[in-house]
């Protein structure tokens, strides 16, 4: 390589490197606050959900504040919808790996399905006192599908804007796929290990299993909404695909399903059997990884 163009790609390797040490600088100190806050109440949702809320929009502000300190525009955060086929993607995947591994808990007994204590509270709740399960099931699938999709995006966007907005692509300039998708799912599972070892978010397996299982998910969660991120050139497609996760797994799938005894074990981010599924959804996603523009 001419020494002339190896200049400007090293002072470019050098502000990005820059760039991310400022991004999580920020994202850590500003997520403190609000660790120290739930860590007090010992509750993720203590303060009627405000401080895991803060904690949410934290990479959203740190990835905003060093774009106005490195004097970059806020349009290069990858704001555009891009091709919708994307975007619809990127909602449907979470619901096949998820459905796959519930599927598979539930046939092996590892959990049951259903969970009558929360079908009926669920009931209740919505007057479908006088209807079957087979009906009032499904119709809170449709209720969680559409009408808690801009809920969990309202949180969604917050992560969003720092992970997969600013933090993919600056990387993304240093290093390949798989070192991006690698080093963003581990700095993001870390990110959640305080409220994970000292608050009540977790599920009543080990401690040591749990981090374990959730460390796995995020990375191979990562390997996918990278790929997503690169080839759409949108942080919208990050934004659905967390919040259609976090929506399907936490409101339906994980409720929906019985104690057997050891369905901790098996269940939700802190059990095996996602974290396995979400894996090979990764390679998959890793496999085509040539179809990757080198920068975004």
């Amino acid at each position: 390589m001419p020494v002339a163009s190896a200049i400007p790609m090293q002072a470019s390797m050098r502000h990005s490197l820059k760039a991310i040490g400022l991004f999580l600088l920020f994202i850590f100190g500003f997520s403190s606050i609000f660790y120290c806050l739930i860590i007090h109440t010992g509750k993720v949702e203590s303060g009627f959900g405000y401080y895991v809320t803060g904690v949410m929009w934290c990479p959203a502000l740190s990835a905003l504040i060093t774009t106005q300190m490195l004097r970059r525009p806020i349009s290069g955060l990858a704001w555009q919808w891009g091709k919708p086929g994307y975007q619809l993607l990127s909602y449907f995947v979470p619901l096949i790996y998820t459905f796959f591994a519930y599927l598979l808990i539930w046939v092996t007994g590892w959990g049951g399905f259903y969970n009558h204590d929360f079908v009926d509270t669920m009931a209740k709740s919505f007057g479908w006192t006088r209807f079957s399960p087979v009906i009032t099931i499904p119709l809170y699938f449709i209720f969680s599908a559409l009408w808690g999709l801009p809920f969990s995006v309202a949180n969604a966007l917050g992560e969003e804007i720092g992970w997969r907005g600013f933090f993919v692509p600056e990387l993304y300039k240093v290093t390949g796929y798989a070192q991006t998708s690698l080093l963003v799912g581990l700095t993001w599972a870390v990110w959640h290990f305080p409220i994970i070892i000292f608050s009540d978010y977790r599920s009543g397996a080990p401690l040591w299993y749990g981090l374990t299982c959730f460390t796995v998910l995020l990375v191979s969660m990562s390997f996918i909404l990278t790929w997503f991120r690169i080839r759409s050139n949108s942080l919208w497609t990050g934004v659905l695909l967390h919040s259609s996760h976090n929506l399907f797994v936490q409101n339906f799938f994980t409720p929906m399903t019985r104690d057997t005894g050891h369905t901790n074990y098996f269940t939700d981010e802190f059990g095996a059997v996602l974290p396995a599924i979400c894996l090979i959804i990764a390679i998959y996603f890793w496999s085509r990884r040539h179809e990757l523009q080198k920068y975004p």
